[in-house]
């Protein structure tokens, strides 16, 4: 069956300003066949541009029907709209809508992005650069471009997907009259060609090179003139689905390709812009790096100190027994004995060592210098359980304890008051006026409280005992649980031990069990807290940088109103214009991530080297800070997106 190509019935559209209604359209019908090149005439407010609007698919009618090529598209949704625009319609406003920032080759194959087929549109590209006379300007942008070349520019674009109509939108009103009739002969040419014109216009003479004028008034058509010979009508019976295309509900690899290609053209033709809205992402992820480094280092710093305290050690001393109410002195009911030492050490399976420990304090003099320190008589196994392995030097030998043996282990703080630099393996000090033999050199351990831990002196428990202290019983006896999870079942056994080897009873406080783990435990919470609170106020100023982001993007919005208007007319769907923003802003909260962690690790290390602080990046925080970054882009970049593909392509064509 022979339908015409264009039937419009009935069709009215009605805007309002305020509450006052204006008719753009009344009741208007008209017929259009395949071939026809139709001038559209009427003055500024006589409802032309709305004809046109409708007819390109750009505008759907409040009242009436729209048939293409036999298809009702009165009722599509927009992204329906959408495919038809890109296979069937090609536009040549007066404006030229070229994009600034783009070449004329990617200006003319901008429809190609939104396309169905996914194949290579380069050679089509040139050939349509080359029929309009461009092929030499392919890699000009359009400002080095006269206006005569813009719109054949326009044309080109507008037949690259081979459309069924042409709409020219005042096509000749910025130009010259010689670029007007140049691109009027280009026009005729494609008429000529076969295919269908649709041009609106306000001068006669531009009217004169169509077969057919209409004008209009008020929203009607007030005449319909044939100048030129009518095309015959032919059989237009195309199926909607080849019309439209067959849309997809989600990206193929082609269309994503494409879409991050828009995207980083528009980072990268707003150098200024786009930096600025990747700096506060950028500050904000070099916090939150440099920040968690520096709780990371604070926490692997005292794990290092914890280590001092020993792995898994349980402390016993003797208590403070109570007697009528009064309280007697530590040790005064309970004394330790190597005996106990035994027999804590046989509590099979929990310990996994066990050494007693006599502390006294003492002067020591060395040459002309001397100095009062804490004297510590310790075991063989002592050093282990401790993490007091000399790091120059040794430790005393099982042979040296059992001989009583003269032999000393003195911390840095000692080395610094009586030797200064000078190296002290080998000098002979004297601790309480006996000499002393230093073999070896504490480890550095710092300050527990307002204790100085270095300020320390190791001997032989027996030499201590029976030599410089006096004593013979045991301080305190420290213990190696093989294991974390058995401390609590240990303590408990020792408990039930000492009780029973000392004969106490139950209530009996004559002695006294600290477990380290819960030293250890609140200095860990303490760090991981300091870390959180670190991470979060980095965090807060990554938040700020997003809405930085959101506000240039809402700003870039704006900006590019009308690109979004051409875009929408020459086929991108509502979710293509989402797409290429939120792709923006995740490709610019991304890249000011991925400089935030360099400069966040820059900084960490500049801290360690100027400030002498242990900083330890990890990846956790890298990857932490990389997903948050991009949570940020699609987070704050999703308002602007939304608000871009919302808008309506007449509309934002229009837009000044």
């Amino acid at each position: 069956m022979s339908v015409s190509m264009i039937e419009l019935k009935n069709v009215s559209k009605t805007y309002y300003i305020g509450s006052n209604p204006v008719y753009a359209l009344k009741d208007v019908s008209l017929e259009i066949e395949q071939g026809d090149f139709v001038a559209i005439m009427g003055a500024s407010g006589s409802g032309k541009s709305t004809m046109m609007h409708i007819l390109g698919l750009l505008d759907i009618p409040d009242k009436g029907e729209y048939f293409l090529n036999g298809n009702n598209v009165s009722n599509l949704s927009d992204d329906d709209l959408a495919g038809l625009r890109n296979k069937a319609a090609g536009f040549v406003f007066q404006q030229f809508h070229l994009l600034q920032k783009m070449t004329t080759k990617d200006n003319v194959a901008l429809p190609c992005i939104y396309s169905t087929e996914q194949k290579d549109y380069s050679a089509q590209v040139d050939e349509k650069l080359k029929s309009v006379g461009l092929a030499d300007r392919a890699k000009h942008r359009p400002n080095e471009l006269s206006g005569g070349q813009q719109q054949r520019v326009a044309i080109a674009r507008a037949l690259v997907r081979e459309p069924m109509i042409i709409f020219a939108d005042e096509p000749t009103g910025n130009l010259d009259s010689k670029s007007s009739r140049e691109i009027m002969e280009i026009l005729t040419k494609l008429n000529e060609q076969g295919k269908t014109i649709i041009m609106v216009t306000h001068e006669d003479d531009i009217a004169g090179y169509a077969k057919r004028i209409i004008k209009m008034f008020d929203g009607q058509i007030i005449s319909d003139k044939r100048e030129k010979k009518a095309p015959a009508k032919s059989e237009n019976n195309v199926s909607m689905n080849n019309l439209i295309g067959q849309r997809h509900s989600a990206w193929n690899r082609a269309e994503l390709a494409g879409h991050f290609r828009q995207a980083l053209n528009s980072i990268f033709s707003n150098k200024i812009r786009s930096f600025l809205s990747m700096l506060g992402i950028l500050i904000g992820v070099a916090s939150v790096i440099a920040m968690l480094a520096l709780g990371e280092g604070a926490k692997s710093s005292m794990q290092e100190k914890l280590k001092s305290l020993g792995s898994n050690l349980i402390s016993i001393r003797g208590g403070s027994a109570k007697v009528r109410g009064a309280a007697k002195g530590m040790g005064a009911v309970t004394r330790f004995t190597f005996k106990d030492v035994e027999k804590i050490q046989a509590l099979q399976p929990y310990v996994a060592q066990a050494a007693g420990v006599v502390t006294g304090s003492g002067q020591i003099v060395y040459e002309h210098d001397n100095w009062n320190s804490t004297i510590e008589g310790a075991g063989y196994d002592y050093a282990q359980m401790r993490a007091s392995v000399p790091e120059y030097g040794r430790w005393f030998t099982r042979e040296e304890i059992q001989l009583r043996a003269k032999v000393a282990i003195i911390g840095t703080t000692v080395v610094e008051k009586l030797f200064g630099n000078k190296n002290p393996i080998g000098e002979t000090i004297k601790i309480n006026r006996i000499n002393f033999k230093v073999i070896g050199i504490l480890p550095e351990k710092g300050f527990a409280g307002p204790r100085d831990q270095d300020d320390m002196v190791n001997i032989p428990i027996t030499t201590a005992m029976y030599r410089v202290l006096g004593k013979d019983y045991l301080d305190s006896i420290y213990v190696e649980i093989t294991s974390p999870q058995l401390i609590d079942e240990g303590k408990q056994k020792l408990e039930q031990l000492i009780r029973k080897q000392h004969k106490l009873y139950k209530d009996d406080d004559s002695f006294s069990i600290h477990d380290m783990t819960e030293i250890q435990a609140m200095l860990s919470s303490t760090t991981n807290t300091m870390s959180v609170l670190l991470g979060c106020i980095a965090a807060i100023s990554m938040v700020v940088g997003g809405i930085g982001i959101m506000n240039i993007m809402l700003v870039s919005v704006t900006e590019r109103t009308r690109e979004i208007g051409l875009r929408k007319a020459i086929g991108a769907r509502n979710l293509d214009i989402m797409a290429q923003f939120l792709i923006e802003a995740v490709v610019m909260t991304m890249s000011g991530g991925v400089i935030g962690i360099l400069t966040g690790i820059a900084i960490a290390g500049i801290l360690s080297h100027a400030a002498g602080w242990n900083v330890t990046v990890t990846m956790s925080s890298i990857i932490l800070a990389t997903s948050f970054s991009i949570a940020i882009g699609i987070g704050f970049g999703f308002w602007p997106a939304k608000k871009a593909a919302q808008l309506n392509p007449v509309e934002a064509l229009r837009y000044e």
